[in-house]
């Protein structure tokens, strides 16, 4: 830590509060009280971190999480002091079009965030998979070097995040985990947006992370001090996360709206912006202003940042001289390699039989697991129905962390938005697996994974009304097309053993997004392809699984266990099949990345079109068009066995031939 004379730290403090402030109030929109009520724990914080601004990306930093993003001036103001490119003129751009400083922080889009933000909750479970990762890459090289990497987290947290339901799926697990590199700040403050905390909290949050199995502190969150000694416990702390419980006033220093939800989520106003100045001794003119002893106090702590990353760099060099195998293994890691013959590799491995995808998808994943070391993941105690588990590999428990498999326990929330922490890590690629039915508990993970271009791979299994006897209550319906409606999210739906082989493909080289997989409990029938198939059409979203004999009359559509049904409707069908095309589209987001020129060769323009698929019809509808045929299933479903849903739903072959009859004329 970089310690600075008391004076300094007042006028470091005064300078994080005022930039929140100015930078509020030239957007005339945001959240003042959160960022003056914090600067202290801020600035503290700050000076313990391991950084280097010139490499905000060095593997063995130390990760700050502004879980409450709301307060996101916060951060750009400790950004911009340390020295991250985040100019001053950035800051002045608060909120504002193309900007790199928006209303709660962004992944990639500003130098030094850690994670997107806002959504309370997500970013307290994300620094939990963060803290897990470094755990992990350090016990794969602990042979070279035990205390290689030792980078901690450290984070900020709100009333709101304790009160949402996530954080404390995700605490429980990280004291089940034992993260001793996991620190957070409870900023403590008493206030909401409808008025004080105690209008629906009066839990003591102290005593249920006591609980969880977290050490619990507590701070004067104005006295830096106070701050200094609890952190430092926290720190040396080396058996479970640390909680530090810290007492502050949100608004800190203005004279009328501190202590009040008026400081939340509006400027303070130009009249008490000049009053908060006079009240703490701060220069009215100019605004946005930087002692030079500040930026020369953060410009020293930024050269320290960077010696300690050479000197790391050093270490690492030596820790891998003398091993090849370790340092291709890191290299690997690091790069989240996949191999270039991935597809051909995968195929190989699928089995040539009739199976349920989810078997099917687990034979190939443990192919996908030894070509590719990033994979790690697990399952929300669905285990042994998802298929997900990876052979020869022990599970992730506390003080044993080179595993590869997660039990995440019934945490569905908290697992979605801990796996992004593990792709936000920078060396895994990880999974996550539940019943198709259950991605509405991850959905705000699986879309901030989408915003944030993060490479998590969701694997939901029971895919439909075939879960059977269990009944509507975990039949999915809506589901697909509820996930095709996140922008940026990949939503693959193979039909047999090669299109999983494909799918396994796809999700591994697509490092700027999140996939999901939707694999069948029931048997899917081997399809068969047809002369001068292209096995690399598999990757193609969309492709002619089934030809036309006689002149083109209408293109079915098909995905997952219903491929195999529009085979055998076509089939039914006899003669009046012949001008049937059957495309197999077990990814749409792909076919719609495709030339249009492909496009036009799978979906003639002119040719009618028919979708099969068993889940609501709203989104086949905008694909098949006024003249199409839709054939799914707008409501709920049923507990009964999954052969007899299919009968009475009418996704048999023959019910299928007959509507598509019908329809044709």
């Amino acid at each position: 830590m970089l310690h600075a004379d008391q004076e300094l730290v007042r006028t470091a403090v005064k300078t994080i509060q005022m930039l929140a402030v100015d930078g509020v109030e030239k957007a005339n929109s945001g959240h003042p009280g959160a960022p003056m009520g914090l600067a202290a724990i801020g600035f503290e914080l700050w000076q313990e971190l391991r950084f280097d601004p010139e490499r905000p990306d060095w593997p063995n930093r130390d990760r700050f999480v502004l879980s409450c993003g709301h307060a996101s001036m916060l951060l750009y103001a400790l950004l911009h002091l340390s020295g991250y490119d985040l100019s001053l003129d950035d800051l002045k751009s608060f909120r504002q079009w193309g900007s790199r400083t928006p209303g709660h922080p962004e992944r990639g889009l500003t130098p030094g965030v850690e994670t997107t933000t806002g959504p309370l909750g997500q970013g307290f479970a994300n620094a939990v998979g963060v803290a897990a990762s470094i755990k992990m890459l350090a016990a794969r090289f602990e042979a070279q070097d035990p205390q290689l990497f030792d980078a901690r987290v450290f984070g900020i947290a709100s009333d709101g995040d304790m009160m949402e339901g996530v954080s404390g799926e995700a605490a429980s697990l990280a004291g089940h985990l034992g993260l001793d590199n996991l620190v957070f700040f409870y900023d403590d403050n008493g206030i909401t947006i409808d008025g004080k905390t105690e209008l629906a909290f009066s839990e003591d949050v102290g005593k249920r992370f006591e609980a969880y199995g977290w050490r619990v502190l507590a701070c004067d969150g104005h006295d830096s001090a106070s701050i200094r000694a609890a952190l430092k416990a926290a720190i040396l702390e080396d058996a479970r996360p640390s909680l530090i419980i810290a007492k502050t006033h949100i608004g800190m220093g203005s004279p009328k709206k501190q202590d009040t939800s008026a400081a939340h989520g509006e400027p303070l106003g130009k009249a008490e912006i000049l009053a908060t100045k006079q009240a703490i001794g701060w220069p009215v003119e100019p605004a946005f202003l930087v002692p030079d002893e500040v930026r020369a106090h953060f410009a020293t702590r930024a050269v320290l940042g960077k010696k300690l990353r050479a000197e790391w760099e050093a270490r690492r060099d030596a820790a891998f001289a003398e091993d090849g195998e370790a340092a291709t293994l890191y290299q690997s890691l690091l790069e989240r390699r996949v191999p270039a013959s991935i597809l051909e590799e995968l195929l190989l491995a699928a089995p040539e039989k009739e199976d349920a995808t989810r078997n099917i998808s687990n034979v190939i994943q443990q192919r996908a697991a030894a070509l590719v070391p990033a994979l790690v993941g697990g399952s929300a105690d669905l285990t042994p129905s998802n298929k997900t588990y990876l052979k020869d590999s022990p599970a992730i428990q506390r003080g044993n962390f080179g595993g590869r498999n997660y039990h995440f326990g019934i945490r569905e929330h908290a697992m979605g938005a801990i796996a992004n922490g593990l792709a936000q890590g920078g060396a895994f690629i990880p999974y996550t697996s539940t019943f198709l039915v259950f991605s509405d508990y991850m959905r705000p993970a699986i879309r901030l994974a989408a915003l944030s271009h993060l490479q998590s791979l969701y694997i939901f299994t029971h895919d439909s009304l075939y879960l059977g006897e269990d009944g509507p209550t975990h039949q999915p319906v809506e589901h697909l097309a509820a996930l095709r409606a996140i922008p940026n999210l990949d939503v693959m739906r193979p039909a047999d053993a090669l299109e999983c082989a494909a799918a396994w493909a796809h999700a591994l080289a697509r490092k700027h997004g999140p996939t999901a997989f939707s694999l069948t409990r029931q048997n899917v029938p081997k399809l068969t392809r047809p002369p001068g198939f292209k096995p690399n059409d598999l990757l193609r979203g969309a492709y002619i699984l089934d030809e036309a004999t006689a002149p083109l009359a209408a293109v079915l559509i098909a995905t997952g266990a219903e491929v195999g049904v529009a085979v055998g409707a076509k089939r039914a069908l006899g003669e009046r099949g012949d001008g049937l095309r059957i495309v197999s589209a077990p990814c749409w987001e792909q076919f719609e990345r495709e030339p249009h020129d492909y496009q036009l060769a799978i979906l003639p323009h002119g040719i009618r079109r028919c979708s099969v698929e068993l889940g609501i019809t709203a989104f086949w509808r905008g694909v098949v068009g006024l003249d199409g045929l839709a054939l799914g299933h707008d409501t709920f479903g049923y507990s009964a066995p999954w052969q007899v849903i299919r009968e009475k739903v009418g996704m048999t072959p023959e019910s299928i031939a007959e509507r598509v009859g019908a329809w044709l004329g």
